[in-house]
């Protein structure tokens, strides 16, 4: 599986559409000896306008935690994920970091790997210096075109992120895996934007067929991260 392009052509979107010249290689990585000194929401001050939010577990304390990435669906913001998620993480006590794109949704989905990536890659480094994070629990995720965008961004950064978690995908974008994360994705059997069947269970099945470790849930909803689907994918 190493070594080899991932690719879902039947997927809701075809994959040879998008012409990916980058590889999205993230560089950040979390530090040893960083003391979790905060708690709360707080903006990394990346930009004024679309800046990423970071939110750590009240019960962070001094032991390293888990990180979940979470990127928002085309049109919405880095606040919406916090809606989303509810108390799922804080419950969970994993940190979130959720970062805004550039544009209205994530640059490989128009096209190529862009200026999203150094821009997440700064979020992370900054992350790193201010949070104790727990390397082995390291999850990239997203909602929509954000879950479309950290399938791609987790496969090609595998050596980062050892899970991700993708609540109603649209597709799979071609890019060279660099490891073997698992996933787990979650898709609404009435969900009306990217219908399940072309969707969600066609890339859990295509993921399968290439030897990852899926967990595919299925929800009685439309489009959507029902809590308790939050819950389950935090824990």
């Amino acid at each position: 599986m190493l070594g080899s392009t991932v690719a879902l052509t039947n997927a809701c979107r075809r994959l040879s559409d998008l012409d990916i010249v980058s590889d999205g290689r993230l560089t950040a990585r979390p530090q040893a000896g960083i003391k979790t000194t905060a708690s709360g929401q707080m903006t990394l001050g990346l930009n004024v306008e679309r800046d990423a939010i970071l939110q750590i577990p009240k019960n962070a304390g001094q032991s390293a935690i888990p990180l979940l990435i979470m990127l928002h669906g085309a049109t919405q913001s880095a606040e919406d994920m916090f809606w989303y998620l509810g108390s799922a993480h804080e419950e969970a006590g994993v940190a979130v970091l959720a970062p805004n794109s550039r544009d209205t949704t994530w640059d490989a989905i128009g096209g190529s790997f862009g200026p999203d990536v150094p821009l997440l890659n700064r979020a992370l480094e900054l992350t790193f210096q201010k949070v104790s994070i727990d390397p082995a629990r390291l999850a990239v995720g997203g909602f929509s075109d954000g879950a479309s965008y950290a399938l791609a961004l987790g496969l090609t950064n595998a050596d980062l992120f050892h899970s991700v978690v993708a609540f109603s995908p649209g597709f799979l974008i071609n890019v060279y895996p660099h490891g073997t994360p698992r996933f787990f994705i979650s898709h609404g059997t009435r969900d009306h934007i990217l219908p399940i069947d072309r969707c969600g269970r066609r890339i859990a099945a295509g993921l399968v067929s290439h030897g990852y470790d899926v967990v595919f849930r299925e929800f009685d909803g439309d489009h959507e991260i029902p809590a308790d689907v939050a819950r389950e994918a935090l824990r």
